[in-house]
């Protein structure tokens, strides 16, 4: 790959916030590398990390309603050229 393809790249990476209702142990963040959970109040889980594309944000989604969990937010909160 060239110099431009590599920055095209880094900057597509956004960092993603998901709330979640229900509790998700470490051992699921495993699955997806450079996600981090918080547990809130015991009942909703936070992911925080950043996600390389569409698709793999589609596949995190699939994956937590596999699991039957409610989504109650999903929010960019930056990509990765902003900061």
């Amino acid at each position: 790959m060239d110099d431009a393809a590599n920055r095209k790249d880094r900057e597509e990476v956004t960092r993603y916030e998901i709330w979640v209702r229900g509790v998700l142990s470490e051992h699921f963040a495993l699955g997806f590398k450079g996600i981090d959970l918080k547990v809130q109040d015991g009942e909703i889980t936070v992911l925080v990390g950043e996600i390389v594309d569409q698709s793999q944000l589609h596949g995190l989604l699939d994956c937590l309603s596999n699991f039957g969990l409610e989504l109650l937010s999903l929010k960019a909160i930056s990509e990765r050229g902003e900061r």
